[in-house]
């Protein structure tokens, strides 16, 4: 970027970048075009209009870009110390910070969700560098005693695996590519991205960003295209060592079953059909909201959504009419609109996926309370749909089973405590969940009874990288935060020193 471009407001260093004829992957420090040449549109989903175009990558992209990633792995990169890649993830934040703003604007545009939301989105992303600043100091083995006769001393040292390929979701790229790249920065590895092709620009941005803060050409690559092209070979690649993925479950048994080229060790965030179980003794002033955006948000686009409310029978009805009413405070609107809550779907696909399942709850016999359209007038040529409600739900339902990745909240009644766990676990998934209750013995037999990754108490869908959150059954494995999530970017050496 220029001087005089950087002299710009945030909106229109944004359409400088957007403006661009092509965008190129970027690999080794440099944007680099497809080697077949080729490109995708992807579009904007408040408007269905074109946004940009981007470089279509295949094996060969992929190919280039770890060839890249070797490299810097194995040159000056792998004598950074501690201290100097801490030193590099505070510049990191430091140009992020500035260029916040910018991002967002992008973001926004690319994939949907409301500026507001976005913006709000901030202190999470400063969490997150901060924490993996703290673990690029505190990457330590152990001296170990042993049985062994004589004079020997052992150890155990942590080192970084490699080449990590990241595969990330359309649903929220801006923060969610720095689950791997702060990895990557934090413990020496270096990586490939690939962004979903519904939303892939703001991760190119952030590539350019992170070279111009001095992170080390081939540290951090991207290459864009079709998962099936460039994700498929991606996973497959033998001198990829780790991938970190999120997303469906499908795409999930896909990549493990292309890891096996080389026997990559995964970290995979996949499905939820999170139950958020609100019992008669919860504070509605606190449950409605926090149960109804614990759907809605995002569009309901988000992995742990709690799309399966549980609510105890005695207080079903009062907490219906709060829901609907609590409904009447959301505001569909244009992903730049500052005063808009929610925004549209990622695409026309999607769109009709989710309008397909109004149309199954229907046939199975739910009853749509709320929403169930798809908006037209001034929304009509983007992919707008009503928040909507399903009560009478039961947990044989495939709007209670599948995931829809969409606003549409499911009420099922229930009598007891020990129901609502068995209909909480009565799910091929075990990625999120939450009770309301003001008794902390029922929270606590509810939270030790669920059978997930992450449980909430009395709120929904906090997420701290100190804390750090998974998935177990068909939702995944490998965490999101905490110590155990650097594992997934270190391999332990066990070391025997004979004196």
């Amino acid at each position: 970027m220029t001087t005089s471009q950087q002299n710009l407001a945030p909106g229109e260093q944004a359409q400088a970048f957007l403006s661009r004829e092509v965008h190129h992957h970027f690999v080794d420090g440099e944007s680099v075009p497809a080697v077949s040449g080729q490109t995708l549109t992807t579009v904007n989903p408040s408007t269905g209009a074109v946004l940009a175009r981007i470089a279509s990558g295949d094996e060969a992209d992929v190919d280039r870009a770890v060839v890249s990633a070797r490299k810097a792995f194995q040159g000056q990169w792998s004598a950074w110390t501690p201290y100097g890649r801490q030193a590099l993830l505070t510049r990191v934040a430091q140009i992020l910070d500035e260029r916040f703003e910018e991002l967002i604007q992008i973001e926004a545009m690319d994939m949907g969700a409301p500026v507001s939301r976005l913006r709000n989105s901030k202190p999470a992303l400063m969490k997150m560098l901060s924490f993996f600043a703290s673990q690029a100091a505190n990457i330590s083995g152990e001296t170990l005693m042993n049985g062994i006769p004589g004079n020997v001393t052992t150890m155990t040292l942590k080192a970084p695996v490699g080449v990590v390929g990241g595969i990330i979701p359309w649903n929220g790229p801006l923060n969610g590519q720095f689950w791997i790249i702060g990895a990557v920065l934090a413990s020496g590895c270096t990586a490939v991205l690939k962004p979903s092709e519904d939303a892939s620009l703001s991760v190119l941005r952030v590539a350019e960003l992170l070279y111009e803060a001095g992170v080390p050409a081939g540290v951090v690559n991207v290459v864009t295209g079709l998962g099936k092209e460039a994700g498929h070979a991606l996973s497959a690649h033998p001198d990829v060592d780790r991938i970190a993925f999120t997303g469906s479950t499908q795409t999930g048994r896909s990549i493990i079953e292309a890891s096996t080229v080389n026997i990559k060790k995964l970290q995979l965030e996949l499905g939820g059909k999170s139950a958020d179980i609100v019992c008669a003794d919860a504070d509605l002033d606190k449950a409605v909201p926090g149960a109804a955006m614990g759907v809605f948000a995002n569009s309901g686009q988000i992995c742990f959504a709690g799309t399966r409310v549980l609510v105890q029978r005695a207080v079903v009805d009062e907490f219906t009419e709060r829901l609907l009413a609590f409904m009447d405070t959301l505001r569909v609107g244009h992903s730049l609109d500052a005063a808009a809550t929610l925004g549209p779907v990622i695409s026309q696909p999607q769109l009709d996926k989710v309008l397909s399942y109004i149309d199954v709850g229907q046939g199975e016999g739910a009853e749509l309370l709320r929403g169930g359209r798809r908006l037209g007038g001034e929304f009509e040529n983007g992919y707008f749909m009503q928040p909507s409600v399903f009560a009478g739900v039961t947990n044989k339902m495939r709007i209670a089973r599948e995931e829809i990745f969409g606003p549409v909240l499911s009420i099922l009644p229930f009598d007891d405590v020990d129901e609502a766990v068995a209909i909480a676990n009565d799910s091929e998934f075990g990625l999120g969940g939450a009770v309301w209750s003001q008794s902390l013995s029922t929270a606590l037999r509810v939270v030790h009874g669920v059978h997930t990754g992450t449980m909430w108490v009395n709120c929904y869908g906090y997420i701290d990288p100190l804390v750090g959150f998974g998935g177990t059954k068909m939702s995944g494995y490998g965490s999101k935060g905490s110590a155990a999530h650097m594992d997934n970017y270190l391999y332990t050496k066990s070391v025997y020193i004979e004196l």
